[in-house]
């Protein structure tokens, strides 16, 4: 029964439009699968949201995509029209810039090794490029070990070898007259980078996902070598744009939206997922309800974090306790300065502080957090040439009430990096914790990493197979975790799984 439902046509239930569960559901409608998508809210995309007023427009999801490479592949295996042809993509260049603790600045170019080596070199003194550059010559390594596995493959039944296997080369040293290799990123930054501004630029990616560099192991080295090594894009237009994108591609292949529909429950019978019941249905009416319950072959939800109504599998246990996203959208009166970086990134200048306060045992928002300022050169986010569209945003603890005061430190924290900003204000929308939760539905708007080795398996997701049959999980909460490509790379993983069944070892 199984099998022939895997070679043919089926019914498929896709709860939410986030990222991952739109990419599924092209890949399936293509399949010749019938796909059916039910979002709770009025919009596609999940996180991947845009605020405008007054003639501006913001992000307040991600804004910049890694590997686009994971989105070129789902416009080829779904369409005629490549990726390029329905979004504009634009190489950010510089990467980023960095201003840190002590006042120092450095630009770093984007997927530039040599470029990377000397702008270093040039702001932080000497040897400091080599030391970054043969880093990243280790973290490519960790890269290239965990790449199929945590990427491109279903989570392997005996995922404790992800768990257990530190893949980050790290360098032996000396200490307390023994022999030691790096376990963490933060012990990567101290013992081989050997400067404080390097360890913060290393430490900041993985802050960026909410993950305690103290704590994240020393594989998070692949975070910074997937920047470097495939580079950083923007979406003309913000990134809202792809995910219009990936809709239209869904609605080309004829997969139906359903909007406004809450699922409350998958249903099972005989030990399979069977269907959904949308808000308002009742078991008993399995089969009618004017249309509150429907059925489905296999059903494709999101992660247990995110609201899952079904069991999962069990065997590898969600991340418990993220951090979550401040974001403060400004518009500004005068034009964006020629030259300005479109991604600024401002250290603390209290490192123990900040991963005190959203680390420790009772998490607090950080009196001086890291935080990240987008200024896209895109004249299509602003009313005219005489004004500005910027985005700032901090990660704070998941579940936090965001006081004004808070916001107005971040502002300030920002103000190292673009002098005279609260001048320029005209108004300003914060973006907190709880609009997270009711767009995503992720508790206390926590927003999920993206899978790692090693740490125990602390780090790694549930399976996108799951205990129940015919049911699937998608998106952040689930493998191979959070970020834009993450998500693209789930829906394809569930979409092999449902096409071509258990067997399915991903991509080649």
């Amino acid at each position: 029964m199984v099998a022939d439902k895997v070679a043919g046509m089926g019914r498929i239930a896709v709860i939410g439009a986030g990222m991952g569960a739109l990419a599924a559901a092209a890949r399936l409608a293509v399949a010749g699968h019938r796909v059916t998508v039910y979002e709770r809210t009025q919009t596609y995309g999940g996180a991947v949201r845009r605020f405008e007023r007054d003639g501006f427009g913001f992000d307040t999801g991600p804004a910049l995509l890694p590997l686009p490479a994971v989105y070129r592949d789902l416009f080829v295996k779904t369409g005629k029209e490549p990726l390029e042809a329905c979004v504009e993509l634009v190489q950010v260049d510089p990467s980023a810039r960095h201003v840190f603790a002590d006042g120092t600045e450095v630009s770093l170019p984007n997927a530039s090794r040599a470029g990377v080596v000397a702008a270093l070199d040039e702001a932080l003194g000497a040897r400091a490029g080599q030391r970054w550059g043969d880093f990243l010559v280790r973290a490519r390594e960790a890269w290239d070990r965990t790449r199929r596995p945590l990427l491109e493959e279903p989570l392997w039944p005996n995922w404790s070898v992800l768990a257990d296997r530190e893949p980050y080369p790290a360098l032996p040293h000396r200490r307390l007259l023994r022999t030691r290799r790096a376990g963490t990123l933060a012990e990567v930054g101290a013992w081989e980078l050997r400067d404080p501004r390097l360890a913060a630029l290393l430490e900041g990616h993985a802050l960026a996902y909410g993950l305690d560099p103290r704590a994240a192991p020393a594989s998070a080295a692949v975070l910074p070598y997937m920047e470097h090594a495939f580079g950083t894009w923007y979406v003309r237009g913000g990134m809202r744009e792809l995910a219009r994108a990936v809709y239209e591609r869904c609605v080309a292949r004829r997969v139906e939206f359903v909007f406004d529909a809450e699922v409350t429950r998958v249903l099972e019978k005989d030990g399979r997922a069977v269907g959904v019941e949308l808000a308002g249905g009742t078991s008993q009416a399995f089969g009618s309800g004017e249309g509150r319950v429907v059925e489905a072959d296999f059903v494709v939800a999101p992660g247990s974090a995110a609201g899952l109504p079904a069991r999962a599998d069990g065997e590898v246990a969600p991340q418990q306790g993220l951090p979550s996203r401040l974001t403060v959208l400004l518009a500004l009166r005068g034009a964006r300065p020629e030259g300005s970086a479109h991604r600024t990134v401002v250290h603390t200048v209290d490192r123990e502080g900040e991963l005190e306060s959203l680390f420790g045992a009772a998490p607090s928002v950080p009196a001086r957090p890291t935080v990240t300022v987008l200024r896209p050169d895109d004249p299509g986010l602003v009313p005219d040439g005489d004004h500005e569209a910027l985005v700032l945003s901090a990660v704070v603890p998941a579940g936090a009430e965001i006081r004004d005061e808070q916001v107005d430190a971040l502002v300030a924290v920002a103000e190292r990096a673009v002098p005279g900003l609260r001048d320029r204000a005209l108004w300003r929308e914060v973006r907190t914790p709880a609009d997270i939760a009711r767009e995503t539905g992720a508790a206390g708007g926590a927003v999920p990493a993206p899978a790692l080795a090693a740490a125990g398996g602390r780090l790694l997701h549930p399976g996108n197979s799951t205990g129940l049959q015919g049911l699937f999980t998608v998106g952040g909460w689930s493998h191979p975790g959070g970020g834009l490509p993450h998500a693209g790379m789930s829906g394809a993983l569930v979409s092999g799984l449902i096409v071509e069944g258990p067997e399915f070892r991903g991509s080649q």
